[in-house]
């Protein structure tokens, strides 16, 4: 019963996923579709052939979103993670204020942060330069990581840890084998937001970027807004391909009975 459960979840979850994408894939192999027709009435692959053509920048932007997203991953990691934790487990004077500013990126939108920072990352030579749009992608990433790890370690003992360091165990070694696969699930899920947050960043990167930075919602915006929607299509399943990739990579690593094991059984 548990296992037919599942497979509902499963196959509920794929069809939310799909649903949205199929009208995309169809408009993407269109010619000519104009309504009430239900299917195009002229097929083609120009808009395939475009995406694949070194003018389209579509290569480009798919390897810069890769490498901007991946590298506000690991900061938001580095930054987030001590955070989460000692908002956590720890009290101090001004803890909920701090909470409190770690939600003004959310509820602020993203281009009035951005416009507040821009002189200074001209001043220090940040501007148009990718560690400039991952700093910049940190400012919307950073509480969702806080907020995801602060709720991890809220359940979290730390009665293992200190039973490490009295058998001699060195700090690196405590985190490694005793702290990660404790909060290893919980880390993943928040890797995973802000990791698809800085994947559709799109003014925060071109104020910052400058227009040299191009990532692929820089590329794929101007299609959504013009009007050859058949290459808009092509160009939103790349852009959406990698986003479901982490998601169906994260969904297996938090289904391991390891990880599941090693997290959630121990929180």
């Amino acid at each position: 019963m548990k296992h037919f459960w599942r497979w509902i979840g499963v196959t509920v979850m794929v069809i939310a996923i799909l649903a949205p994408i199929v009208p995309q894939i169809i408009w993407s192999f269109a010619g000519r579709w104009f309504f009430p027709d239900l299917l195009p009435s002229q097929w083609s692959l120009d808009s395939w052939r475009y995406v694949f053509s070194a003018s389209s920048r579509v290569g480009e932007g798919l390897i810069n979103s890769l490498i901007i997203a991946l590298m506000v991953s690991v900061l938001s990691v580095m930054v987030g993670l001590p955070a989460a934790r000692a908002i956590a487990l720890h009290h101090f004077r001004g803890k909920g204020l701090v909470e409190w500013l770690l939600m003004v990126p959310i509820l602020v939108p993203g281009i009035v942060a951005v416009m507040g920072i821009h002189i200074m990352f001209i001043r220090y030579r940040l501007t148009d330069t990718y560690l400039g749009v991952a700093l910049v992608h940190l400012i919307p990433s950073i509480p969702y990581m806080v907020l995801v790890m602060a709720s991890v370690f809220a359940n979290y003992g730390t009665e293992l840890e200190e039973t490490a360091r009295t058998l001699g165990a060195s700090p690196l070694r405590v985190f490694w084998h005793v702290t990660l696969p404790g909060i290893f699930p919980g880390l993943l899920v928040a890797t995973m937001f802000t990791f698809l947050i800085s994947w559709s960043q799109y003014v925060t990167t071109l104020l910052i970027g400058g227009g040299r930075i191009i990532t692929l919602p820089l590329v794929l915006f101007p299609f959504i807004s013009g009007s050859n929607q058949s290459a808009a299509a092509a160009i939103s399943l790349v852009f959406v391909a990698p986003a479901i990739v982490v998601l169906i990579f994260t969904s297996r690593q938090l289904g391991r009975e390891s990880a599941v094991m090693g997290g959630f059984g121990r929180m």
